[in-house]
């Protein structure tokens, strides 16, 4: 247990130091955030905050990780490599449209098909290789079952495994990215999430089919549950550190470089832990603003009629009048629940198995 307290206080420490340096670095060249004039005008005064914060988190994370391993003398995992990877691919993906932003002075950054492209191409790579490297037991990062709390007896075969696992991946990058609309939202939100990781990997580690003595429906059969859980204490802390700085008023914004690495860290979490449909429970507040956008798009389209003032959500609640700050505790507080009633769930279903 040694590994999830190393790795979330050096990111932590990391990232609470790094962003001050980030933030210098960034407005020094000035890489400043652009604002669309067709969103909330509040939003406006926000114009030039140094953006693609995102890095900052991204690389406390990948150190701590690296420098725990070191220091506990512990090997990496297939399952831990792979979710960085995932991570970090995505990063790079958001960097290049955050970074495409601020040089061209322009709202959209990657053009639709490029950023798509990219999101695939990392997204694919990542469901293709999380079903090989069998350790000892036979067990890939992933594997070709559903699951919830944990995987179901029947498997949808590799192929559509890769369709689904990318589909996750994109529903969840996305998502982070539609809710990262005011100061702090999407990191508070991440860090709640990445929290309940931690508790599902010692949890799993703890009650894994590889130590028990008899292999029950109760034990988890996950490849690296316990390097699942550093990761998720790594990206916990290095969100918290980040959270100081980006809090409202924000000082840094995370940028498409931190919302599509935060979401396919989720996602890989998700798939690697043999949770993939809890994680829409665990991520409801991604859920329920990603739904707002299609429930506004589809009923635009559909109607010529808007059910929201604006989509995302949070911009609903903006131009009835609510506070940025009251709005983001009360989306945290509407997050929190989630995690709970997710974390419930996933305990239930040890306990009835």
């Amino acid at each position: 247990m040694k590994q999830i307290l190393f790795s979330g206080l050096i990111g932590l420490v990391l990232s609470l130091l790094g962003t001050p340096a980030l933030i210098r670095l960034l407005a020094r060249h000035g890489y400043g955030q652009m604002i669309r004039d067709d969103g909330p005008q509040a939003h406006l005064s926000k114009r030039g905050t140094p953006t693609m914060g995102g890095i900052a988190f991204i690389l406390a994370t990948l150190i701590a990780y690296a420098a725990t391993k070191v220091i506990t003398g512990e090997k990496p995992t297939a399952s831990g490599l792979l979710v960085l990877f995932l991570t970090a691919g995505l990063g790079l993906v958001g960097f290049l449209d955050d970074y495409i932003k601020v040089v061209k002075q322009r709202s959209l950054g990657l053009r639709a098909k490029a950023k798509l492209l990219g999101q695939s191409f990392v997204g694919l790579t990542f469901a293709i290789l999380a079903l090989q490297f069998k350790d000892d037991r036979g067990l890939t990062p992933a594997s070709t079952s559903l699951s919830f709390v944990q995987d179901f007896s029947w498997s949808i075969g590799p192929v559509l495994f890769v369709i689904w696992a990318y589909f996750m991946i994109a529903a969840m990058s996305n998502g982070v990215n539609l809710t990262d609309g005011l100061d702090g939202l999407a990191t508070g939100a991440s860090v709640m999430v990445f929290g309940a990781y931690v508790f599902i990997g010692v949890w799993q580690y703890g009650q894994t089919c590889a130590v028990m003595a008899t292999a029950t429906s109760s034990c988890y059969d996950v490849r690296d549950p316990l390097d699942l859980a550093v990761i998720a204490s790594a990206l916990m802390g290095s969100c918290f550190g980040f959270l100081w700085w980006n809090t409202s008023p924000a000082k840094i914004f995370m940028g498409d470089t931190g919302s599509l690495a935060l979401g396919g860290a989720l996602a890989g979490l998700a798939i690697c832990s043999r949770t993939e449909m809890l994680l829409a429970l665990l991520g409801g507040l991604f859920v329920i603003i990603t739904l707002s956008v299609i429930i506004q798009v589809g009923s635009f389209r559909m109607t010529g009629k808007r059910v929201f003032k604006m989509a995302p959500l949070q911009h609903h609640f903006e131009l009835k009048g609510w506070s940025e700050v009251l709005i983001v505790v009360r989306f945290w507080i509407i997050q929190g629940l989630c995690v709970a009633v997710g974390l419930g769930l996933f305990y239930a279903g040890w306990v009835t198995g």
